[in-house]
């Protein structure tokens, strides 16, 4: 397993949170950074696009002054991540706006760009580019990508369908750079049980929806604490890809969730109305929520460094068992 510099010596737990549609703010990822993992967001969440930057200097800024005052404690670096599909018309701007505060780290989706990566590397910068399949993988890796963030069956948002026993083997008959698994972690058992795959990475996204910190309204965040694996339904019909939502937020659209229709992978948009934070298309299902099925494990939703502390203390208890 490869763990790149910029992470030693700051990580509490070898996690990486998620980027969340909407979710993921300042507020999020520092407390993420200050309790020692890494935390990150999407570029699109900062809306109207000249918000970016100031995104940037918050949380360089916060980030800089907690390890100036916990020097035994240096919290753990962010990531931005850049929605790569042709449809996201702001891709060149928040590029530069990356490469203006000298990004450490980006996380790439649906699509891999060469010269992305290059313009990273041209500032010091990584890329981890997620993917759902050993293709994927291959061609992120060819087009210069630093690390992969493997996106089996289970995790939220755009999943995966397959076993992450098998992608992660697979993975790492021919790759040994750093590696992210994403598939129901929501646990510290889980995040150890990564690391024994042969993952360098736990990532995870849903178990963070339940915090103080997230930006997602009470009755998603009370949802997620109710939920377990059986209320998750896989469909594409909200975005054109393929992903996993909450049922009862489905249901309560006034959709059957076991008879959704197909939709055109063609037809997906990323375009953000920047006045009212939504995606282009589809805003009738703003409502219907995203999760992965490791949610079972989420009771109430507390501060993050209180839900790293309980990673951590799960992460160190597991051991393995007697024959």
């Amino acid at each position: 397993m490869s763990m790149p510099a910029l992470f030693k010596g700051r990580l509490s737990l070898p996690v990486i949170g998620a980027p969340l549609f909407i979710i993921s703010v300042p507020d999020l990822v520092i407390a993420q950074c200050k309790a020692g993992i890494v935390g990150s967001f999407p570029a699109l969440n900062a809306r109207p696009a000249a918000l970016l930057d100031e995104w940037l200097h918050r949380i360089r800024e916060e980030l800089a002054a907690h390890d100036k005052a916990h020097p035994e404690r240096l919290s753990a670096p962010f990531a931005v991540n850049q929605i790569v599909h042709k449809s996201n018309a702001r891709l060149d701007h928040d590029l530069a706006v990356c490469e203006k505060h000298k990004v450490q780290m980006m996380i790439t989706s649906l699509g891999a760009r060469e010269e992305l990566n290059q313009a990273a590397h041209s500032w010091g910068g990584i890329v981890f580019h997620d993917v759902i399949n050993q293709k994927f993988a291959h061609k992120a890796v060819e087009k210069g990508a630093d690390g992969l963030i493997l996106v089996s069956a289970g995790a939220g948002g755009h999943a995966g369908q397959l076993s992450p026993f098998a992608f992660v083997a697979e993975t790492r008959e021919w790759f040994d750079g750093p590696v992210a698994l994403s598939g129901a972690i929501g646990n510290g058992r889980a995040i150890r049980a990564a690391r024994a795959l042969g993952a360098d990475f736990a990532y995870i996204g849903s178990a963070f929806i339940a915090t103080k910190e997230a930006n997602a309204v009470p009755g998603y965040k009370d949802m997620i604490t109710a939920a377990g694996a059986q209320d998750i339904v896989y469909s594409n019909l909200f975005t054109g890809v393929h992903g996993n939502y909450l049922r009862p937020s489905i249901v309560a659209a006034g959709m059957d969730p076991d008879n959704l229709a197909v939709s055109d992978p063609s037809k997906m948009d990323f375009k953000i109305d920047d006045t009212s934070g939504e995606r282009a298309k589809p805003k009738a299902w703003k409502e219907i929520w995203g999760s992965g099925q490791g949610v079972g494990a989420v009771k109430e939703v507390v501060p993050v460094a209180d839900m790293i502390a309980r990673f951590k203390r799960e992460y160190d208890g597991a051991v393995d068992q007697p024959l």
